[in-house]
């Protein structure tokens, strides 16, 4: 096909996960799904910490944000995708594509961000606990947050800027669910080099820097911990961390996993299917990770909905 230098009358096919029609309502139901649970498990966590007054420190202030987060991230890719599949079609707009794009970028951003935030907030509770209240105060919290926001939606910008001048074919398929940025960039029919530039420079800045920052925090914890010298005080600090942690590492290595299925075959659905467990399963597994064996989240429900 012949490039087109408008791109606004560029169509783009999402090819999604199977064209076999007999799989099309198995993957509907399987996403739907997912997608009310990711959303009443994310809803529950921040009414149980914007209701009882005991939750409401640093901590579960940024939880609840995450909770948030979590929400706008899921409903950027899965809503398109099964309205594609109850109306059987695969089109989405260019104006669509780059919407989904940005917001994408946006909340995958603030993601990470917030993730970073809250292994500082749980490196000066552990070792600074005398000053903690001092530290994190309302005001630094709000900077905090209002910082995560500016960097992601200048990240998501800027990402979004440089692929907008790309130019497309009138129908290019995309071998996925939703407008994915590397794979659309893959996809462009002019010169990608300051796209790829952008993208690296960002993949190290703003997921390197902050990977680099927890990791930071961390090796202070466990610096902190062994200093304790009860069996009982080095389990509560490990404990404070381990929901955390576990979102951490759930969160980078699909993160990670989807880079390395993408790199290793561009057309494969391996890099589909990796990033389910990045855009859908992650956030649906976050609140029942901090909620599982979180006494205060537990109590703070029961009380909601008694």
């Amino acid at each position: 096909m012949a490039a087109e230098n408008d791109t606004e009358s560029s169509q783009f096919i999402l090819l999604g996960f199977s064209k076999d029609p007999e799989l099309q309502p198995l993957i509907y139901v399987m996403f739907l799904t997912m997608c009310l649970t990711t959303v009443l498990g994310n809803l529950l966590i921040i009414m149980a910490t914007s209701s009882d007054p005991h939750l409401h420190t640093p901590m579960y202030f940024f939880l609840a944000n995450l909770s948030l987060n979590d929400i706008c991230y899921v409903f950027t890719t899965v809503p398109k995708m099964l309205v594609n599949i109850q109306t059987q079609r695969k089109e989405i707009s260019f104006e669509g594509c780059m919407s989904q794009i940005f917001f994408f970028v946006l909340f995958a951003s603030l993601d990470d961000f917030l993730l970073t935030v809250m292994a500082y907030d749980r490196f000066v509770a552990i070792c600074h606990p005398l000053h903690y209240m001092v530290i994190m105060n309302p005001q630094l919290c709000g900077l905090l947050l209002l910082g995560c926001w500016v960097l992601s939606v200048l990240n998501s910008s800027l990402e979004i800027l440089v692929v907008m001048r790309l130019s497309f074919c009138t129908e290019v398929e995309i071998p996925h669910f939703f407008c994915e940025l590397n794979t659309v960039v893959k996809l462009a029919c002019s010169d990608t080099f300051l796209n790829n530039v952008v993208m690296y420079s960002a993949t190290l800045l703003l997921d390197g820097g902050p990977l680099l920052g927890i990791i930071y925090s961390y090796y202070k914890i466990a610096s902190s911990i062994r200093g304790i010298s009860s069996a009982q005080g080095k389990y509560k600090a490990f404990f404070t961390c381990a929901s955390h942690l576990s979102v951490v590492a759930l969160f980078y290595f699909t993160g990670i996993g989807v880079y390395l299925s993408s790199a290793a075959s561009e057309r494969s659905n391996a890099s589909t299917i990796a990033s389910v467990l990045y855009t859908v399963i992650t956030p649906m597994l976050n609140p029942f990770i901090y909620s599982l064996r979180n006494k205060d989240i537990k109590r703070a429900l029961t009380l909601f909905f008694v």
